[in-house]
Parts: C-alpha cells; structure tokens; sequence
C-alpha cells in the first residue's frame, strides 16, 4: 500500500539539501571552539548556516542562536518574564505564559501590550495566521517560517522561535532569533557558545542542515510553491464541502497557512478519524503533534469558542509541496467513504 503523508506541520520530510549538509558535516573532525584548523573548519559550517537562516528568514543584522529547537527556544525567552499569550499558543509556549488574551471565534487574537506578549504567527492546528502588532515580546513562527513570506526585520516582534524540521530539515535543532540589543539571559550556562546566550557544543550536523533546508525553503517560496500547495488545500475543502455531510471548516474566513485544512464532523471522533485513516494509508493528525495521544479536546478550539464535543471531532489535514492532487482527491475519497458509514450507523 502506497502511503500518503499529509502531516507536513507535524514534521516535514527531510530535504535532499539537508540530508548532503548533513553528511558533509559529518566528516568535519573539530570542535567549532577549538582554534585549530580542523575547529575553524567546523565553526566556518556554523557560520555559513547562521547566514543561511538569517537570509531565509529576512534577519540580517539580528542574532541567530542556534537551540535544540523551539521548545528550548520558547524557555529561553519566555521564562520568568510574566508574559501574556493565548490558550492558543503551543504547548512549548504556554508552558511559560499567562493565557489572558482574548481569542475570536475565527482563531485571532487581541494584543493590547505586545512589549510584555507573546503572539504566534501561524497556529499549528488551525493554520489561522495573525497580525503581529509593533514591538512584540516574542513570535513563535515556527509554522510560517518557510510557507509565508515573512521577515523577521519587519515583523515588529524583538524575539522569533523557529524550528528546522518544519521546513525539511533536520529533528532536534532550531534557532531564537533576537533583534540586537535585546537584553536576554542565557539558560543554558557554561562555556559561553552562541554569543553567550546558549553553552554548549554546537550540534554542526543538525545546524548544517538546517542552513541548507532554510535556503532551499526560501527558495520554493520565491518560486511559488506553496501557491499550488494552496490551491490542493482548497480542492480538498471544496470537494468534502461539496457533499453537505455538516462538516465544519475552522477559520475558513481567516487568513490560513497555505497547507492547512482543520475541519471539524461533529459526533465523530478526531482521533478515530485519525486511525481509519492510517489504515486506509494516509497519515494525518486530530491536532499538535507535541499532544498527540493524549484523548482530549483541542484547547485550540475551546479558546476559538467551540464546545467539547465539536472540539473533540476535529482532524488536521496538513500538505506539503510533494503532495499530488490525484493524492489529495484519494484521500478525499477514502475520508469521505468512511464519513458516510459512520454517520449511517450513528443514524
């Protein structure tokens, strides 16, 4: 059975670019603190891929602090700041924010103090995508950072979490990005790495491939990959709308990633949905990948106002730039199937 992954905001699949950095890497013998040859070599691969993610991400003159992703990234610069955020921020974020902001029914947020706020771009379940408002805390943009035209110069936010495997790169490493001068304490303390904001030995194999995946990710945006992305969304949203089953399209009035459909078949469970699905070879997810199997209601969701039950029912379906039509009208099918018996049983 051919499988099909329709899961892209849960991880990407590892770029071609990425997988050669990597393995190029691998063969690099120094320490990127030791000043020897063999140690200059490794911090000149460091280097070149901090460049890299600060050209991608429209960052020149900020600093790049290579973490071991945007988790560490979020504790980094949220924790013991008393900052506020929303109930629909990731976990990795809410862990050190207040969940005072108010939320709308079509996923947006109220910001009335960005100095002392954290705001997301994008939302990993929802794709529901926000105006960040002028001197901002801090932005998780780990979902738009290679699927919208975003820079980070111009994003009004002081701080960014991004992460690699998001954009086909490698699990296990991402990057805060501080605009200069911003005060910021390290967490991680010891030998003083990455500008004194983060001790410890680089990971030069995974921020080699992150480099080189953020490159070839700005390139496929300039190119206008995630425009055909975009329009495989929309037949799929159109060709399941199209049946009149009652299924509920979250944030469809909103601006949304490109690659993502949150929709909602009330009295049928996500993650049910979730099973029959990879059974029948396609791999998608009923929220965050950081929750899944934990049975509960998005609190995603229940911050945008739905009630448990409906927030229980709802399945991402999130594409990436290798996805076919003729795989997102199979799956359409398979889903569309399978609702059908369901709901005939439930009557």
């Amino acid at each position: 059975m051919d499988r099909v992954y329709l899961d892209y905001n849960a991880t990407a699949p590892l770029r071609a670019e990425a997988r050669a950095a990597m393995i190029h890497a691998m063969d690099l013998l120094g320490n990127p603190s030791s000043v020897h040859a063999e140690g200059r070599a490794a911090k000149g691969l460091v280097e070149r891929a901090r460049a890299q993610v600060a050209a991608a991400f429209g960052a020149e003159g900020a600093d790049v602090i290579f973490t071991s992703g945007a988790t560490e990234g979020a504790a980094l610069a949220c924790a013991g700041r008393g900052l506020s955020g929303a109930a629909i921020e990731h976990d990795a974020v809410g862990a050190w924010v207040g969940e005072d902001l108010a939320v709308d029914g079509a996923g947006r947020v109220t910001v009335e103090d960005p100095a002392r706020a954290v705001l997301q771009l994008a939302n990993s379940e929802t794709g529901v995508v926000q105006e960040l408002p002028e001197g901002l805390a801090v932005s998780d943009m780990t979902q738009g950072f290679g699927k919208l035209p975003v820079a980070f110069n111009w994003s009004g936010a002081q701080m960014a979490l991004v992460s690699a495997h998001k954009l086909g790169g490698p699990k296990g490493v991402g990057a805060l990005v501080i605009r200069r001068g911003t005060d910021l304490a390290a967490q991680i303390r010891g030998g003083g790495q990455e500008m004194g904001r983060r001790a410890g030995t680089e990971n030069v194999i995974g921020i080699a491939g992150f480099g080189a995946a953020a490159e070839a990710a700005a390139r496929d945006l300039a190119a206008g990959v995630w425009d055909r992305v975009e329009k495989l969304r929309k037949i799929l949203e159109s060709t399941i709308a199209e049946t009149g089953n009652g299924t509920i399209f979250v944030g469809k009035d909103s601006v949304r990633l490109p690659n993502t459909s949150c929709f909602i078949t009330p009295g049928w469970k996500g993650e049910t949905q979730v099973m029959a699905m990879d059974l029948a070879g396609f791999a998608i997810s009923a929220g965050s990948a950081c929750s899944s199997g934990k049975v509960r209601a998005s609190r995603v969701l229940r911050a945008m106002g739905y009630d448990e039950v409906h927030a229980s029912c709802a399945i991402r379906v999130s594409l990436g730039p290798d996805v076919t039509e003729d795989e997102i009208m199979r799956f359409a099918e398979s889903w569309l199937t399978r609702c059908t018996k369901h709901q005939a049983r439930k009557a």
